[in-house]
């Protein structure tokens, strides 16, 4: 019984985070929800004017189609840094190891082709000490500019006696 209780008062703390939307921005949270270019910031902008019309929480939720957390850390936000930190975007964009030896690799690669990926696994391993599957090797490859050459086999005997008699032509394109 006490662990609900205890519960409860934390869903209620967790919910009693209070946003003071200020007039002059009411105008401009009703302006950006439709016409900023980011859609994550239109989301944010609609939730704050909803708010300023007096909406409750679990109904902005189910308006705009989020969880009650993502509502409250709109509001936390609203409150840190108002507009300009709800106009903010900020993504995991993580950096490959790599990319330090790019240029390296590239010249590398360009004055030694490889023969196969595994080839290019290899070198690239004794040149930055990063090791990577070939999976990996091609993607980044293929990243780099660079592409796979298809080889071909050449026939011992191209052209046979029956070869010869058609009349047709065989290497032409149909």
């Amino acid at each position: 019984m006490d662990i609900c209780k205890a519960f409860r008062t934390f869903a209620e703390k967790k919910t009693m985070i209070r946003v003071n939307i200020k007039e002059e921005d009411k105008i401009f949270l009703a302006k950006e929800r439709y016409e900023h270019p980011h859609p994550r910031v239109n989301q944010r902008m609609d939730c704050l004017h909803l708010k300023s019309k007096g909406i409750s929480n679990k109904e902005i939720c189910n308006i705009v189609d989020i969880c009650e957390n993502t509502l409250l850390s709109y509001f936390k936000m609203y409150n840190v840094g108002g507009l300009e930190k709800l106009r903010e975007i900020n993504f995991n964009c993580p950096k490959s190891e790599m990319e330090k030896h790019v240029n390296e690799i590239r010249q590398y690669l360009i004055d030694n082709p490889p023969a196969s990926i595994s080839e290019a696994a290899a070198k690239i391993k004794e040149i930055t000490g990063i090791e990577r599957k070939p999976t990996q090797v091609r993607k980044y490859l293929k990243n780099l500019g660079f592409r796979c050459l298809t080889v071909g086999v050449v026939p011992a005997k191209a052209l046979t006696e029956e070869k010869k008699t058609n009349k047709r032509n065989i290497w032409t394109m149909c």
